[in-house]
């Protein structure tokens, strides 16, 4: 029996691509090596093709993580109807969303750095939107909660500044003296978040329902 050839076999899985199992693929990889582990060529030795074949479906890298955040996004399970308040539908919405971010924290960094929202995200917005329409809420309002919620809308949210292990901030004590509120609240709390930093499930799910209870509020015209 003739010995199956490596060039034959590269053939029939470049025919076997698509744009699909490339995105599937490449998720799946900067899910276990995260972003720095994801390159074309490395994505290509996963899929058993050759690399120029994934350009087919994809032009560059900006467009494969594009991609790959849609992805992600797509993966937000609106939650069934219900009769209770908007502020709690809207709640379980944003709390979904957090749950896709925290099986793919890459995700959140790529789309932090994005200018224009993809259509995955344009229609999570609008999901957001009709929750608020639906509950009484004026455009206007709509408006100014997009800009107040901002990424948290996308369930994660972006720090004033890096308080990981790997940012090494002084030991309290070495500035207690002079900053010392500063110092009482770093030997008091811990965050030890899925999406890291500061960004917490507790301190998320606080500053949410800060958010919407203003919300609230001002629908209300209380």
């Amino acid at each position: 029996m003739p010995r199956r050839s490596a060039s034959g076999s590269a053939a029939r899985a470049n025919s076997r691509l698509s744009r699909e199992s490339i995105v599937t693929a490449a998720v799946d990889l900067a899910d276990r090596e995260g972003l720095d582990g994801l390159s074309m060529r490395r994505l290509a030795q996963q899929l058993g093709v050759d690399a120029m074949s994934i350009y087919y479906h994809l032009p560059d890298k900006n467009a494969l993580l594009t991609a790959m955040t849609d992805a992600v996004v797509a993966e937000i399970e609106p939650p069934a109807p219900t009769d209770a308040p908007w502020t709690e539908e809207l709640r379980a919405l944003i709390m979904a969303a957090r749950q896709a971010m925290a099986r793919h924290p890459w995700a959140a960094r790529v789309l932090e750095q994005r200018q224009d929202p993809s259509p995955a995200v344009m229609l999570h917005i609008e999901r957001v939107l009709g929750v608020m329409r639906r509950g009484g809420c004026s455009i206007d309002l709509g408006h100014h909660a997009i800009h107040l919620l901002g990424s948290r809308i996308l369930g994660f949210s972006q720090d004033l500044f890096d308080d990981t292990p790997a940012a090494a901030a002084p030991p309290p004590e070495q500035f207690a003296a002079t900053m010392p509120h500063i110092a009482e609240l770093a030997a008091a709390v811990s965050h030890d978040g899925p999406l890291g930093g500061c960004d917490d499930d507790i301190e998320f799910a606080f500053a949410l329902d800060v958010l919407l209870d203003g919300l609230e509020r001002r629908r209300a015209g209380l």
